[in-house]
């Protein structure tokens, strides 16, 4: 099926909605929403673009949305999703520029009636008024599925973190068990997330480990697991660093807020695993700055200390994320509101593709010799080439 028959049938009162997401090259634009309005009796389209924090509203006609989409997945994006009264449907773009498209049909009588109301309540993945066992338990929803007023922040959080996860969906194998590890799970609330998602709520088979270090910690998640029933939902007490770890194949790794090296170690283990999807956001960036020093060009970013931190923590991502790029993985640098409301606040998300390179990782080793900082992952991939 083409591009533009699918949309032509799709586009129309009765659609649900489109995501585009996965922007290629530099695109500021890292998502595009679509979905139908009815506005002074006429039939309309709303895209809402989201560029870094802040989302931006058009609407369009039904020829006019059709031609941007077809722009947006001939150049810009490599993935969309619809949905409609009739079916569900995804669109691939491989590196090549070749174009997938997956359609299935609903059953008959299974559609469900759309709000065209322009000013409609957003809809998240994690609906209100459904209730979620463990969001009742973190206080985020009464018995009753509604959202606690002073906890819609984590609410809202919660769902972007599932944007970001319902982008790579169609990525994933649907004809096997998919397999998901998180590091420095801690209290784990997102772990419980993840699994809901994909067992509760998307009928996807999946295992998901959480490893943490603090032994009471790892029980307490164990036995909240199996209260709530959640049979593939494991905790094991582990230190990336130096612990034998899952070895069979793994899907996606999730580390958030890894503290410090930790972060370095689990990235490292996902490459040498060969890790199709990475969702990492890094807290605690000591190491380059407790090592680094004065001897190159950027000097004055290190005349005082909250600049030389600040400085040293975006040195330690901006290395990282070369690190990936050059061993073979597109990344992603995110702003994302974390659910700890730190500053800490950039997520790396990461696929892994068949290219890899020299040119970063030999750009980060001239300045760690420049500046004489340490740098794990960097140490621990070079340790890798010898």
């Amino acid at each position: 099926m083409e591009l533009q028959k699918l949309l032509q049938d799709e586009i129309r009162e009765g659609l649900y909605r489109i995501t585009i997401s996965g922007p290629r090259g530099d695109s500021e634009v890292s998502k595009v929403r679509i979905r139908p309005v009815e506005i002074k009796g006429k039939l309309l389209f709303q895209c809402q673009e989201t560029v870094g924090t802040k989302e931006f509203h058009k609407n369009m006609t039904k020829d006019d949305v059709i031609t941007r989409i077809r722009d947006w997945m001939n150049g810009t994006f490599k993935q969309m999703q619809l949905e409609s009264d009739t079916c569900t449907a995804s669109v691939l773009v491989s590196k090549k520029g070749t174009m997938t498209i997956k359609k299935k049909p609903h059953m008959k009588g299974t559609g469900k009636p759309v709000n065209l109301a322009h000013n409609r309540k957003k809809r998240y993945i994690l609906e209100e008024g459904i209730p979620v066992p463990f969001l009742q338990d973190l206080g985020v929803m009464t018995k009753e599925g509604k959202i606690v007023r002073t906890r819609y922040d984590k609410f809202r959080q919660i769902n972007r973190f599932l944007e970001f996860i319902e982008d790579i969906l169609p990525q994933l194998p649907s004809d096997r068990e998919i397999t998901i590890l998180d590091f420095g799970c801690g209290k784990s609330y997102l772990t419980f997330v993840l699994y809901y998602y994909f067992a509760v709520k998307r009928g996807v088979r999946a295992k998901i480990i959480g490893y943490d270090l603090k032994e009471d910690v790892v029980e307490h998640c164990n036995a909240v697991a199996a209260r709530y029933g959640y049979s593939d939902l494991h905790f094991v007490v582990a230190d990336v660093t130096r612990d034998v770890l899952y070895s069979e194949h793994i899907d996606m790794l999730v580390t958030l807020h890894a503290c410090d090296v930790a972060t370095d170690y689990a990235l490292h283990y996902a490459i040498s695993r060969g890790v199709e999807h990475i969702f990492s956001v890094p807290c605690c960036q000591h190491e380059v700055n407790m090592t680094i020093q004065k001897g190159g060009d950027f000097d004055i970013l290190l005349s005082h200390g909250l600049f030389q931190e600040r400085f040293s923590a975006l040195l330690t991502d901006a290395i990282r994320a070369a690190v990936l790029e050059d061993e073979g993985y597109d990344v992603d640098v995110i702003e994302f509101i974390d659910f700890a409301h730190s500053p800490k606040n950039l997520m790396l998300r990461c696929h892994r593709t068949t290219r890899r390179g020299t040119k970063k990782l030999a750009e980060s080793r001239r300045l760690q010799d420049q500046y004489g900082f340490e740098q794990t992952l960097l140490s621990l991939v070079q340790k890798d080439e010898t």
